[in-house]
């Protein structure tokens, strides 16, 4: 059961929008290793907006994600890839469905 949540809200700086993508898609392997992310979604949503959501079975397992490895690459690369810093909600999940 999953609890917690982030969307993550991400604009692309002209010209970068491949680039972009290609990080969000090279970071699934990270997401797989991390015991707690139990649903990650990464979105294209227009031509140069993308996001990030994500679920968690607690807080604990939202805020090991937010200090892994893709948090830390977002920001590292922030400022070669994206318009203006990525735009973090925290949510609580209400309810979901997931695969078994």
């Amino acid at each position: 059961m999953v609890t917690e949540a982030l969307y993550v809200r991400l604009e692309a700086k002209a010209g970068k929008e491949e680039a972009v993508t290609k990080f969000l898609k090279d970071a699934l392997p990270v997401v797989e290793s991390e015991r707690d992310t139990q649903a990650w979604f990464a979105l294209r949503l227009g031509p140069t907006s993308f996001g990030i959501f994500d679920a968690f079975p607690n807080e604990a397992g939202r805020q090991a994600h937010l200090a892994g490895q893709v948090a830390a690459a977002l920001k590292s690369k922030g400022g070669e890839l994206f318009a203006a810093p990525p735009t973090i909600d925290r949510a609580d999940v209400l309810a979901a469905k997931l695969p078994h």
